[in-house]
């Protein structure tokens, strides 16, 4: 399992489009991927589970991976979030 905190820095936040974004990045993966904000803890491939969370940028988040590609999958979320 591979836990990592990551800074938003994408310019609109994770509204409707970036978020479905994300979670088509997350789908990629085998791994069960989870973001988690403020108590809040969703299903990084789950589009309403997303959208619950309300990001913005400059929010950290703690972004959680178990599988057999859990370190490409923390990666590839932390490069979409920082470099979008």
């Amino acid at each position: 399992m591979v836990k990592k905190f990551i800074k938003i820095e994408l310019s609109s936040g994770l509204e409707a489009r970036p978020a479905a974004m994300l979670v088509q990045v997350a789908s990629q993966y085998d791994s069960k991927i989870y973001l988690e904000a403020d108590a809040k803890r969703v299903n990084a491939k789950s589009i309403m589970g997303m959208m619950t969370l309300g990001l913005v940028t400059g929010e950290t988040i703690m972004v959680e991976a178990d599988g057999s590609d859990e370190e490409e999958a923390v990666a590839r979320i932390e490069k979409y979030l920082q470099n979008h």
